[in-house]
């Protein structure tokens, strides 16, 4: 009798397998990411004012950390980054999957 050093039945590392195996199909999809600075609410009228440099107020202060969506779900919050000469997004908190599917 040989002795497997993993609890791991081989259904289970089968399991595992195809598991992995059908996550690769998914990955060459593109989906849209969004990073979201902050809302504001106002009239068509107001709407209709605004001109260039027009300043709106957002829902968020200084500081706050943005919410990173994917395809309309938060998945994430972060905060803005130089990267060379282009603006990025450091990766804070992950929302859980659990709670993203709580949103649906």
């Amino acid at each position: 009798m040989s002795e497997n050093s993993s609890s791991e039945t081989p259904l289970d590392q089968k399991l595992a397998r195809d598991g992995s195996e059908n996550l690769r199909v998914l990955e060459n999809i593109d989906v849209q990411m969004t990073v979201e600075v902050g809302r504001s609410e106002i009239t068509i009228r107001d709407l209709l004012r605004l001109s260039e440099g027009s300043v709106l107020e957002l829902d968020r202060l200084a500081g706050d950390p943005l919410d990173i969506l994917i395809n309309g779900t938060m998945i994430a919050k972060g905060e803005v980054v130089m990267v060379g000469e282009r603006f990025g997004i450091r990766f804070g908190e992950i929302i859980e999957p659990e709670k993203r599917v709580e949103v649906l």
